[in-house]
């Protein structure tokens, strides 16, 4: 391995660079506001959250005052709001789980399209097990967080599943 005249690697010098380099270059945050590898490792986590059966850890994908709003519903706005809507969820499917099927960068969104499988056993469920799809529409602010979630699913699919099963029963 060559090494500088103060007998340190180079490669040492090549990591410090690197990593000066990416913190420059995480102070423009225009350029990296729409890093699609950053949205797949955001995503990730996120899909990850939903999963978890720990409300609270959906909401800190958002902003303080970010909202999620699903379908025509009034926006769970603030992380209080957003940790009670996940909860909703979780507490109907707590076998839930979110599988990311793509995430895309659409102008100034991100689209994350998601599938929901879990089986309706909370409170007064039905048993009957949900498999639906959906995507969410992200606005993110400057803190890199969520500040605005637009999420579209079936809605009459997934009452019909609730009620009589993914394939009409349980």
């Amino acid at each position: 391995m060559q090494t500088t005249q103060q007998g340190r690697p180079v490669m040492w010098a090549l990591c410090l660079f690197a990593s000066v380099a990416v913190v420059v270059a995480g102070c423009n945050s225009k350029e990296t506001a729409m890093d699609s590898a950053y949205f797949q490792e955001f995503a990730t986590r996120y899909t990850a959250a939903w999963s978890s059966q720990d409300p609270a850890s959906v909401a800190e994908f958002f902003a303080e005052d970010g909202s999620l709003q699903i379908n025509d519903g009034v926006p769970s706005v603030g992380r209080a709001a957003i940790t009670s809507t996940a909860r909703s969820f979780m507490t109907a499917l707590p076998d839930m789980v979110l599988t990311m099927d793509e995430v895309a960068i659409q102008g100034e969104h991100v689209i994350y399209r998601w599938t929901l499988d879990g089986t309706n056993t909370g409170p007064g469920g039905t048993g009957n097990k949900i498999h639906i799809s959906g995507h969410e529409e992200w606005a993110f602010g400057p803190d890199g967080l969520i500040a605005k979630s637009l999420g579209h699913m079936d809605e009459a699919e997934y009452q019909r599943q609730l009620e009589g099963g993914r394939n009409g029963g349980h």
